[in-house]
């Protein structure tokens, strides 16, 4: 699969670092990579979906766009679509669901039926008292070593609060360049497979 045909979803929440996300979509679309959005409600407080110049997703597609048993499922086609799955930024409401199973939004039920052979990257943004909360420690362990997802580390800086510490979102360009480690592990797995 050559990298133009590598189809990426990112998953956007209600962190502060959604703001973000039009820079990020342009530097995946940079790579030739091909981009769609699946934004939660709160996600959308930081950044409209016409800033995105790929189609964003929201619960109400989900909802609008099934009608009857032979119709679509929107979570279900994303998830069929995408190579790889990317969460920038994942806030601590979020991976708490992520963590227990919860699917009650677009976003959290493609999670829930993604394919676990192909890559899952989170990158958690939240406030450094959340990110030092215990529950998050455990959480961020289930998605690392429960279901093998890959995590892009939080960064220590001045947030958006204006409190100092741990939990700003990463830069854009570490995320990428984490994206095009994984696909190009995902191109030399598929080498291997036709050996």
């Amino acid at each position: 699969m050559a990298k133009n045909d590598f189809k990426v979803l990112v998953g956007c929440t209600g962190s502060v670092a959604s703001v973000k996300v039009p820079a990020l979509v342009e530097e995946l679309k940079n790579e030739s990579l091909d981009v769609k959005v699946v934004a939660t409600d709160a996600s959308l407080h930081f950044f409209s979906a016409d800033s995105v110049s790929v189609p964003v997703y929201t619960d109400r597609e989900e909802w609008n766009a099934w009608k009857t048993l032979s119709d679509p499922v929107l979570h279900i086609e994303l998830r069929r679509w995408a190579d790889l799955m990317l969460i920038a930024p994942l806030d601590a409401n979020t991976l708490a669901k992520i963590a227990n199973g919860i699917c009650d939004n677009l976003l959290t039920c493609t999670v829930r039926a993604w394919d676990r052979k192909r890559p899952l990257i989170f990158c958690p943004a939240m406030n450094t008292h959340m990110w030092e909360h215990p529950f998050t420690a455990k959480q961020i362990g289930i998605l690392l070593e429960d279901l093998g997802y890959i995590q892009v580390s939080p960064v220590t800086k001045k947030l958006a609060c204006g409190d100092y510490g741990n939990g700003g979102l990463a830069q854009v360009k570490t995320i990428v360049d984490v994206v095009l480690r994984a696909i190009g592990n995902e191109h030399s797995k598929e080498r291997r497979d036709e050996t």
